[in-house]
């Protein structure tokens, strides 16, 4: 033992040229050993203190005591102090700080404060104070502090710096902004703790501007900020917008560059760094990052994440490979559950496997289940639900989040079986299900439209208690979601007036929706009407809403309304806009969106697409084919526009061009495309061209042909006059022909005078389908043609029987801002005199000049 003490000594630098008195050394020992929590060398020392008679030393048991508390031996920390004779205020500090450090035993500290405060002799002081508070803040016991407080009142103490710091820190871990700023003022002597803690409390609770005048307030006192003052201010500079924290954070630059102190304080270049990133100055954060002379793990993470938060994805993923590279010691769970996003955004599986290696070479990086939670999102982000199981099944302390995770995965990818499987495991685990597991089954049983899975939902949640009257209107919004996408409006009605009191504009946003998707739109423009806040999902949903059920001009009034109310049209505004354009076949309204896609650089590939799409049902091929060449980024959806823009215009030869072009591209096409470009063939009359395209549905692009490519092909047959090839294709099709396939060969027979054929083909189509008057005029017109009057009246009789009545035929023309229908038979048109007055002379004229011609 004579070693060791030696050997403490030396490390403690009390070896000199003469020995200090035992106890002296004794103690210094023990304050090193706490210096290194070190228990096991304090407890050999313990030992040699009992040997050597020191315990009754008040000296030597405080040294004790601390060591065993700085150790966190706690049980032998008790028996030191209750074997004390004498306890003074420092004993009892001791003992409470030991205990507090840990929050296992925050009930042993409150019961320790309570014997302390009811004894006679010593009394609580305000190190003791200091020491309490903060446990009874991050227990969330209000009650308990006040009653400190009123201690502190009693006492004198109240006054006095460091309490008053420790309750106006208290109050405002509560919430209790009021206490905390009646604490702040009645500070005698403020220091910069004091406004330390004032600022982060406000901020905690949202009052930016009120924390940014208790900074201005300590600028003018004779207080100077510290570097925690300068990390708790620069947040606040964020959060009052981008404008304002970029004046600010300059301002506050500038003042830790005059202060060079600050300026070499690796946490304050690291929250300047976050505010330029916040604020979406990333030129700014990374010229401040590339300057710092040394970077914590703080300083990479923040760079990660802010780029990662500006859409640099690339940039992150380079920025995480040059802190890799680096002799730091390796990263932490921040840093993967920051790079993980940036590499699921990417669509980069390979990486993610990389970081995922990386984790599991790492065990205290393994054991972490935020980064477990992280991989299984990144995985399902990344479509492959079997990683994301299995990382799921590796975590060995799955908590709630794990578990909510893995149902998203199952439940966004509807993997039905896994997903009830895997809520099956959850509840045999005993795993209480929170607020987001209901909000995620929910969501899954509307994808399934499972009205009956919803309603039973609904009442776990209420028998749970996890939807209650004081819970926040996002299930309650999901639910009349679910109960409206089911078909159920009747519950769905129910589940919003249920929400009255917690209404926001998702909750209308939700309940217009539903009514817009059953075509109840007086309904949903009752509540648009009554709303009081909206945002541009309402207006859009009433847009699109119009538009969808053929109310075009309502539509557009809506439109115009927006833009009153100062509101900028989106992409989805503009994509409702179209479907408007295109039912009323305006060129007018077309070319106004694509001004206004211009003016506002979208870039959405689908909009484009639509644009170009709507320009070809609008007639204007043309300008179709002129946005089509002036796109750079030509997708799938682009092409497949183009094509069928095309095909609608009866060019076969410029759709099969644009088809091959996108081959050419790289491009895989999909069933979509192929039928569109074996329409085109039809209406051109390209026999040849047609069937080589679908012969190569199978053998080379791998895909099974669809009804719709087999009807297309009997159609392009049976239209080049080829009636029995097209009939032999059909009956050696894999699959039954429907009625659309029959009616078109039907209608080849009646255009090529194939009676024969004809009759056979009528008497399957009446098999498959006898509902479609088309289908009885066609073959009314064949009979007619082969002079079989017999079977016309049969033909006629049949329709009147079934009244069966064809719908008559419409046309429109667009003069300056108004469209002018024109239906068969109808003349109810509030021009038609002056109409049909122009329709006789020339009548009249064409007639003058036949008879001229004759003559």
């Amino acid at each position: 033992m004579e070693a060791l003490l030696s050997s403490v000594c030396q490390k403690s630098h009390f070896l000199g040229s003469s020995w200090k008195s035992s106890y002296q050394v004794f103690a210094e020992a023990l304050k090193w050993c706490a210096a290194i929590s070190d228990a096991s060398l304090g407890k050999s020392l313990h030992s040699h203190v009992v040997k050597q008679g020191h315990t009754s030393c008040l000296f030597v048991s405080k040294a004790l005591l601390n060591m065993y508390a700085k150790c966190r031996a706690f049980d032998d920390c008790h028996k030191v102090f209750d074997e004390m004779p004498d306890r003074d205020a420092v004993a009892w500090n001791i003992l409470l700080s030991g205990f507090s450090s840990s929050r296992d035993h925050d009930s042993e500290v409150t019961r320790l404060f309570n014997a302390f405060r009811a004894g006679k002799d010593p009394k609580p002081s305000s190190i003791t104070l200091a020491i309490v508070l903060p446990v009874y803040s991050r227990r969330g016991s209000r009650s308990a502090g006040r009653s400190v407080h009123a201690y502190a009142v009693k006492s004198g103490m109240e006054s006095e710096t460091l309490v008053g710091n420790a309750l106006l820190s208290m109050y405002a871990k509560c919430g209790s902004v009021l206490d905390a700023s009646a604490v702040f003022r009645g500070i005698a002597d403020k220091d910069v703790v004091s406004y330390n803690a004032a600022i982060a409390g406000l901020s905690e609770n949202k009052l930016m501007e009120d924390a940014l005048d208790v900074f201005r307030e300590m600028i003018e006192s004779s207080v100077f900020p510290n570097y925690a003052t300068i990390v708790n201010i620069l947040p606040v500079c964020s959060a009052l917008g981008a404008s304002i924290g970029y004046l600010l954070g300059k301002e506050i630059h500038g003042y830790v560059l005059r202060r060079a102190e600050l300026g070499g304080e690796v946490s304050v270049v690291n929250a300047l760094v976050s505010l330029y990133l916040r604020i979406g100055l990333l030129r700014e954060a990374e010229c401040l990052f590339n300057r710092m002379e040394y970077r914590d793990l703080v300083s990479w993470n923040s760079m990660i994440a802010g780029c990662a938060l500006n859409g640099e994805w690339w940039k992150a993923l380079g920025i995480f490979r040059d802190l890799i590279c680096t002799e730091m010691t390796g990263v932490d769970s921040v840093t993967v559950i920051s790079v993980l996003p940036v590499c699921s955004q990417l669509g980069d599986l390979l990486k993610g496997k990389e970081i995922h290696c990386y984790v599991l070479r790492r065990p205290a990086l393994l054991e972490d289940t935020s980064i477990g939670n992280a991989l299984i999102n990144f995985y399902a982000k990344c479509y492959f639900i079997e990683a994301a199981f299995g990382t799921f099944s590796s975590i060995p302390r799955k908590d709630l989040i794990s578990w909510n995770t893995m149902l998203d995965a199952f439940g966004v990818n509807l993997f039905e079986s896994e997903f009830v499987e895997l809520l099956h495991w959850m509840f045999s685990d005993k795993v209480k299900p929170d607020a987001v597991t209901i909000l995620t089954v929910v969501q899954f049983c509307a994808a399934l439209l499972r009205l009956r899975n919803v309603k039973e939902t609904h009442g776990f949640s209420l028998k749970s208690g996890v939807l209650h009257s004081r819970s926040e209107p996002t299930l309650g919004n999901a639910l009349l979601d679910a109960y409206a996408k089911c078909g159920n409006m009747n519950y769905a009605e129910k589940m919003f007036e249920s929400l009255s009191g917690k209404r926001n504009v998702v909750t209308c946003n939700s309940i217009i929706s539903g009514y817009l998707t059953h075509g109840s739109h007086v309904e949903a423009n009752m509540i648009f009407e009554r709303m009081s806040e909206r945002d541009l999902t309402t207006w859009n949903l009433m847009v699109r809403g119009y538009a969808q059920n053929e109310h075009p001009i309502e539509a557009i009034d809506l439109f115009h309304e927006l833009h009153y109310h100062g509101i900028r049209p989106d992409s989805v505004t503009i994509m409702s806009l179209l479907s408007v354009s295109t039912q009323m076949a305006s060129v007018r309204l077309l070319r106004q969106c694509h001004g206004y896609i211009i003016r506002a650089c979208f870039e959405d590939a689908h909009l484009i697409a639509a644009l170009l799409d709507s320009y070809s049902k609008c007639g204007s091929i043309n300008c179709s084919y002129k946005l089509y060449c002036s796109s750079l980024q030509k997708d799938l959806v682009l092409f497949t526009a183009m094509v069928g823009g095309f095909a609608t215009h009866g060019m076969g030869k410029e759709a099969i061009s644009i088809f091959d072009d996108m081959l050419e591209h790289g491009v895989k096409p999909d069933h979509v495309v192929i039928t569109a470009v074996l329409s085109a063939c039809r209406h051109a009359g390209l026999i040849n061209e047609g069937v080589k395209v679908f012969n190569s549905i199978n053998r080379v692009h791998r895909m099974a042909p669809s009804m719709e490519q087999y009807a297309c092909v009997v159609d392009l047959l049976a239209r080049g006059g080829r009636i029995e090839e097209a009939f032999s294709f059909l009956n050696q099709m894999p699959v039954e022909a429907n009625g659309n396939i029959w009616g078109s060969l039907l209608g080849a027979c009646k255009t090529h005078h194939d009676v024969d054929t004809g009759h056979v083909v009528a008497d399957q189509l009446l098999k498959v389908e006898n509902s479609d008057i088309g289908n009885y005029v066609v073959l009314s017109n064949l009979y007619a043609a082969d002079a079989r009057w017999d079977d016309v009246l049969e033909m006629r009789r049949m329709m009147k029987t079934r009244d069966m009545k064809k719908p008559a035929g419409c046309s429109w023309i667009e003069v300056g801002k108004r469209k002018d229908v024109f239906v068969a038979g109808d003349f109810s048109h509030p021009e038609r005199s002056r109409i049909y007055g122009v329709l006789s002379q020339l009548n009249k004229q064409i007639k003058d000049l036949f008879e001229t011609h004759l003559v």
